[in-house]
């Protein structure tokens, strides 16, 4: 294995040293093992270098104007990528990760190195900035350091930095849209650019139909309304996907959870106090505190297991003064799986969950027993032959498909009128939303929680509303299942 490049002086040393952890996480997801993904970080890392100082001693173009390029980090990941393809090429592809020598091999892989005008958008986009714009850009929206680190590693004023972030995301929006009224298009993406460029300005524009559904359809469309919508948490996968290529977005949640992890798990001080002196009392009060958690825990743990005891609060089968048929255990289990209450809530069918030995029927055998966490004026459950139909009807459309990614369509017609809306599912492949349209989103493990943007809240009795999304998948992408509006279930239409 060759050796880490030398860097020419001590400054060009302190830049590339906060580089090499991000350009190492990318080859790991490039390579098929630890070793390879060492080698290869180490040979594009010093492809980066000579590309960095070729860039730097280039003539000008103009008075004052440099040729465009990449910051740091987005130029060390993309010569990562043009080391993979060369490894493919040169007959070292076995090294690398199967999924990435498929896309290598593809005409979106060809894209990065093509015609400037057939580039992603993003890409162009933050080559336009000039380069100290497009570095904050990159560390705030990407790597996800807060903005006292990013400014520190920059010179920048901490007071002011959050301004200037504001500032420079409108000047990439601004960039991103005279880039793609510049890309060839057909007659139909160019009778919508204008359109998409209004819509995207303002979180309360309301989109019209046929342009939803035409961002459906088109990608490249849909990638630039990524890049156009500076609001609704779109933009940090836009960048990644854009520029990064293949492994966008597997690398983006990596930088996120190294983010978490040097902020101490989400303690913003840890960052910047990392320097000074150590606090004994804040370390004995975090053990105090521990300490306390741990014994409430337990105490609940103890209480939940006497009250679940046979006999438990009775003497003789005699239950005593102070206990009621609807006494809760002191933790209750269910306050923690939210989506087990949405679903229960919304339906009144019985859990999907329940054992194989409890049916309705059995529990019908014994009226005079009442389960635990209940009371005794419970209504009877409805019987399934007389129960409402499903409020809603869901179509999940399967848009387009490449090798590490997705894009899908969800449309859901409403039996009643509403005044906004929420739309949950579930993934049964491991499947990872990286931005949506028309709808913001959430997700927690497989389950995925849509809610309606501003401008299309209301939803007319018999009416439709419809969003479309872009998300990651590895090894199988099953169709999602288990819908929900509003918390009740809905049928497939």
């Amino acid at each position: 294995m060759p050796d880490l490049p030398t860097p020419q002086d001590a400054a060009e040393a302190a830049q590339f040293s906060e580089c090499w952890d991000a350009v190492l996480s990318y080859a790991d997801l490039c390579t098929s093992g630890s070793t390879a993904a060492t080698q290869l970080a180490t040979e594009a890392f010093s492809l980066g270098m000579r590309e960095a100082r070729d860039a730097q001693s280039a003539p000008a173009r103009g008075t004052g104007r440099r040729p465009a390029r990449l910051p740091r980090i987005p130029l060390l990941l993309t010569a990562v990528r043009n080391t993979a393809a060369a490894w493919e090429i040169q007959g070292q592809g076995h090294k690398l990760d199967p999924q990435l020598r498929l896309w290598l091999n593809s005409d979106e892989a060809a894209r990065y190195n093509g015609p400037p005008l057939r580039r992603p958008l993003a890409l162009r986009g933050l080559r336009d900035l000039q380069e100290p714009d497009a570095a904050l850009l990159w560390l705030a929206e990407v790597e996800a350091l807060p903005l006292s680190v990013v400014a520190r590693r920059l010179g920048l004023d901490p007071a002011v930095v959050g301004e200037e972030l504001g500032q420079v995301r409108g000047l990439f929006r601004d960039r991103c849209h005279r880039n793609h009224l510049d890309t060839p298009m057909d007659a139909q993406c160019r009778s919508y650019a204008r359109l998409l460029d209004a819509v995207t300005r303002s979180p309360a524009a309301d989109a019209p139909n046929d342009l939803s559904r035409h961002l459906a359809r088109c990608m490249e469309c849909a990638e630039a309304a990524a890049c156009l919508r500076l609001h609704g948490g779109g933009l940090p996968a836009a960048l990644a996907g854009g520029v990064i290529g293949w492994g966008g977005l597997a690398y983006l949640e990596r930088r996120r959870r190294a983010a978490e992890v040097r902020l101490g798990a989400g303690r913003p001080g840890s960052a910047d106090g990392e320097s000074g002196p150590p606090n004994p009392g804040a370390h004995k009060a975090r053990v105090v505190r521990n300490g306390l958690l741990v014994a409430a825990v337990l105490v609940s743990l103890l209480a939940l297991a006497v009250s679940m005891m046979p006999g438990a609060g009775t003497d003789n089968g005699v239950a005593s003064p102070g206990d009621s048929a609807d006494r809760q255990p002191v933790a209750d289990p269910r306050s923690s799986v939210p989506s087990t209450v949405e679903r229960s809530s919304a339906s009144p069918e019985p859990s999907a969950t329940a054992s194989p030995g409890t049916s309705r029927a059995s529990a019908g055998k014994n009226p005079g027993v009442t389960p635990q966490g209940t009371t005794p004026t419970t209504a009877p459950e409805p019987d399934p032959s007389t129960s409402e139909p499903a409020p809603c009807r869901v179509k999940y459309d399967l848009v387009g498909e490449w090798p590490d990614g997705f894009q899908a369509t969800v449309t859901v017609t409403t039996a009643r009128a509403l005044d906004s809306w929420r739309v949950a599912w579930s993934f049964r492949d491991g499947q990872q939303v990286g931005q949506m349209w028309d709808a913001s989103f959430a997700q927690s493990g497989s389950r995925v929680t849509a809610t309606a943007a501003d401008y299309n809240k209301t939803v007319s009795a018999n009416g439709s509303l419809a969003f479309g999304f872009l998300a990651s998948w590895q090894g199988k992408n099953s169709p999602a299942y288990d819908f929900t509006l509003n918390g009740h279930s809905c049928t497939k239409a």
